[in-house]
């Protein structure tokens, strides 16, 4: 049940997002206004932030009609998250992938083979830019910004409390993913099997992910025993070491959360970790406009915005590309800063929606599993869409004998970055306000490699 903060917050989004409006209507005008004096730079760099309003609106009711689908043919959430609402949300990644590919080797005049495997590996590269771009974003950027904002919202407790399982196997899934990925550009060429063992990687963690929501219910079956037998007025560390004693593991937000719904007389212990109602409506434009749902508008829904994201993936191709001619650096350092933070809108909005609901683990959650399908799908595709074009040949990752521009630093920043950041998060399991600050001037330190890698500063230092 809902708290009478959290049901004001319910109440004012279905009202409409007037901040969104608002931002999107300012960026609009300030498009056609760049556009009108021929300030070519600004106009790209403003048409990126037009692009990414265009694509969380596209994602917005794609997630409810996704989450609907899944409610209904009775996917457990867990699972679905890791299908569904990650496909909604990582929409913009994998198809600007594709389209970095595509465009790439479509620019090629004649058919010189070696021209287009260039053409090819300067396109994937550039899908390697976004996909990294927006996993360093996700990991970073997105815990810190739903910190912020939490610690505004909700003044009781203005933190983000991590359970320990969300880090040990969404945290470990993502360290493991990474280190195949890292393995993998760490050679000079990648094939097209590269990509479907990454896949293979994700069905496992989806597997594991409907074996951990089988476990989950099994807790709470447990915790209704417990309090049966021995009262809901029994602390909550007692709670904890006793069943711990009968090999049956809980967190203390799990426990609090199961012992205030038996209070209020909502516990199901049928429920999913990450089961949420099936939405009556999907809301579209800003919130203003909610669709209901059935079978055939959810299906209609996922089918008009798979195609709105897919023209707006291809204008954020476009624009990423040309903004590259315009500043004369390689489109990987710009995929890496514009293409990459304007894909992770819409987990931005996604996990910031979790926190701001009380579901704090499901908000850090969002990020990981974001990246996990980013590395092991959103790579996966272009890599094999690539080798198709060239028929089935490898990308290479290098030029002129040398690794592709920012590569070599892209693949020490992730190690780096992704270790550093688990270990803020792992520590006390807790985000602070001051820890997001911290992961702030991470993210800075990683758009600072961005730039001086695009103004050629890195070359000297081998990166």
């Amino acid at each position: 049940m809902a708290s009478a903060e959290q049901q004001e917050n319910h109440d004012e989004e279905e009202g409409g997002d007037w901040i969104g409006l608002g931002v999107a209507i300012a960026a609009v005008a300030a498009l056609g206004a760049f556009w009108l004096m021929s300030w070519q730079l600004a106009f790209l760099l403003t048409s990126v932030v037009v692009i990414s309003i265009v694509i969380w609106q596209a994602c917005d009711p794609f997630a409810d009609a996704a989450q609907w689908i899944g409610t209904t043919l009775g996917i457990p959430g867990s699972v679905r998250g890791a299908t569904l609402d990650a496909i909604s949300s990582s929409l913009p990644e994998l198809f600007s992938g594709i389209f970095f590919v595509v465009i790439a080797i479509s620019a090629v005049q004649g058919n010189d083979p070696a021209a287009i495997e260039a053409a090819g590996a300067e396109g994937f590269g550039s899908t390697i830019a976004t996909c990294a771009g927006s996993a360093v974003y996700n990991m970073i950027l997105i815990p810190a910004i739903v910190t912020m904002t939490i610690a505004f919202y909700r003044r009781t407790r203005p933190t983000i409390d991590v359970e320990d399982e969300v880090l040990a196997r969404d945290g470990i899934w993502f360290l493991l993913c990474e280190l195949a990925l890292l393995v993998f550009l760490f050679q000079n060429k990648m094939y097209w099997w590269m990509g479907l063992v990454l896949m293979g990687m994700y069905v496992v963690y989806i597997c594991q992910l409907y074996r951990d929501t089988i476990v989950y219910r099994k807790r709470l079956h447990a915790l209704k025993e417990y309090f049966t037998a021995k009262g809901l007025d029994t602390p909550t560390p007692t709670v904890i070491s006793e069943l711990a004693a009968q090999n049956v593991k809980v967190h203390y937000l799990l426990v609090d959360k199961i012992r205030e719904e038996i209070k209020e007389g909502s516990f199901d212990e049928n429920e999913d970790e990450d089961e949420e109602e099936a939405p009556e409506g999907a809301g579209a434009l800003f919130g203003f406009v909610e669709i209901p749902l059935s079978h055939v508008t959810a299906w209609l829904i996922i089918l008009v915005s798979t195609v709105v994201a897919v023209v707006a993936c291809y204008f954020l191709v476009e624009s990423t590309r040309h903004t590259a001619v315009a500043l004369n650096v390689p489109t990987f350092f710009v995929a890496v800063i514009l293409a990459a933070a304007a894909s992770s809108v819409p987990d931005t909005f996604l996990s910031i929606g979790s926190a701001m609901r009380g579901d704090d683990s499901g908000a850090v959650s969002n990020a990981f599993g974001s990246n996990i399908f980013d590395i092991c799908i959103c790579l996966s595709v272009p890599l094999l869409v690539n080798s198709y074009l060239v028929n089935w040949g490898p990308v290479s990752l290098t030029q002129d004998g040398e690794p592709i521009a920012g590569l070599v630093g892209l693949r020490i920043s992730l190690f780096v970055l992704t270790g550093v950041t688990l270990a803020i998060m792992w520590h006390n399991r807790q985000l602070t306000f001051r820890k997001s600050l911290v992961l702030c001037g991470l993210y800075g330190l990683f758009i600072a490699y961005a730039v001086l890698g695009s103004l050629g500063m890195l070359e000297a230092i081998g990166l």
